[in-house]
């Protein structure tokens, strides 16, 4: 268990999915906004990448994902969230995101570790890609037709 300390600027996490890693760090916004390189970050605000998470996540059942951890904790307003995403595709970004902050919001405060893991989002999907093998006609599983004669 992770022992939390009294002076702490963020809470840092880490969340993998796929190919996708996710770098998270949750800061106590308590002056109101955080300056992070140059960019202004209010409590409540998420920046990916150094974009907000809006333009990146277009979606609204995207948006509606990635705030799940911070609604059922109730902490949407609490934190500044700066997350640097790497590597697979733009779901794969998403989930492993949203572990990232879940991982994070335990950090925080492990009263909320209960709530996450009923809904599942402490749990690391393990499913990846499975690789091509040799004699395969391109795929990982398909087998080279046969001839009949």
């Amino acid at each position: 268990m992770p022992k939390k300390s009294k002076d702490v600027k963020y809470y840092e996490a880490v969340g993998r999915r796929k190919e996708s890693v996710a770098r998270v760090r949750l800061y106590l916004a308590t002056k109101g906004s955080i300056t992070l390189k140059g960019t202004k970050i209010k409590a409540g605000d998420m920046v990916i990448n150094g974009k907000q998470a809006k333009q990146i996540f277009l979606h609204q059942y995207e948006e509606k994902r990635y705030m799940e951890p911070l609604t059922l904790t109730k902490n949407a307003d609490r934190f500044a969230i700066s997350i640097k995403v790497s590597g697979g595709g733009p779901n794969g970004q998403l989930e492993a995101i949203i572990l990232g902050i879940s991982r994070a919001l335990c950090k925080a405060g492990e009263e909320y570790r209960p709530v996450l893991k009923t809904q599942g989002l402490l749990t690391r999907d393990p499913r990846v890609r499975e690789r091509r093998k040799v004699g395969t006609g391109g795929k990982a599983r398909r087998q080279k037709q046969s001839p009949k004669r």
